[in-house]
């Protein structure tokens, strides 16, 4: 099962002061806008998110269709694919992905131990 690019969604009190904290550890903002309180940060292949009032909890996120470039792939799995095999193996889908339709979309699922998984197609 192919997911995609990989990073950690993190969910932070202050997008500016948490943003200059990653800069310390050698992260480079990649992505996103702090002024919409969200920013993709990088440091070599690792990837991690700063979401500031969007979600409870920090959350492991795939993107299908993309690299931790965030540039798309030649081939992937689409998401709707992802999440019926995922249902056929009986995982619990807690948000779904449209089955019936095209393009982005993102379903979410819980590992044992409550912590949330995000699969989310960007194209």
């Amino acid at each position: 099962m192919e997911l995609g690019a990989f990073s950690v969604s993190l969910t932070v009190k202050d997008i500016n002061q948490s943003k200059a904290f990653y800069e310390n550890l050698g992260f480079q903002a990649f992505g996103g806008d702090p002024d919409q309180h969200w920013l993709i940060m990088k440091n070599g292949s690792c990837v991690i998110g700063l979401f500031q009032g969007m979600f409870d909890k920090n959350m492991l996120t795939f993107n299908p269709g993309w690299n931790q470039n965030a540039e798309n792939t030649d081939s992937f799995t689409n998401v709707r694919e992802l999440q019926k095999e995922l249902k056929e193996k009986g995982v619990n889908i807690l948000s779904e992905a449209d089955e019936s339709g095209e393009g982005p979309d993102s379903f979410t699922i819980e590992d044992p131990d409550g912590n949330p998984i995000l699969i989310d197609q960007h194209r």
